[in-house]
């Protein structure tokens, strides 16, 4: 999987998903149940109820790809209650894949003397 980092969009699916599900299966999550069209080159995420398995859905110009993840210790999503349908950046799926669950923080700056 080669993207360029600042062109690709990232779709997380926030609700878990059943891991048997295979091409078709997870094009319908994308159309129906997130609203997003499969073919627009878009990365779609998946993440199974226990939160450590991962399958990321996207079309390369001749066809359905899927790769997937699945962790040995640690898991991708540690509550679901705070999981959204949303888009994400590149460096936060980055960071999901790595096991860790970005969130923002907000900067304070010092203000001038």
């Amino acid at each position: 999987m080669f993207f360029p980092e600042g062109r690709i969009r990232v779709h997380l699916y926030g609700q878990p998903c059943d891991m048997r599900r295979s091409y078709d299966g997870l094009q319908a999550l994308v159309r129906h149940a997130m609203g997003q069209e499969p073919l627009d080159g878009g990365l779609y995420v998946f993440v199974n109820r226990r939160g450590s398995q991962t399958k990321c859905l996207y079309f390369d110009r001749s066809g359905f790809c899927i790769w997937g993840k699945r962790l040995e210790a640690g898991r991708f999503i540690g509550d679901w209650s705070r999981v959204t349908t949303r888009e994400m950046d590149w460096t936060t799926l980055k960071l999901l894949l790595e096991g860790l669950e970005g969130r923002r923080v907000r900067k304070r700056f010092a203000l001038p003397s």
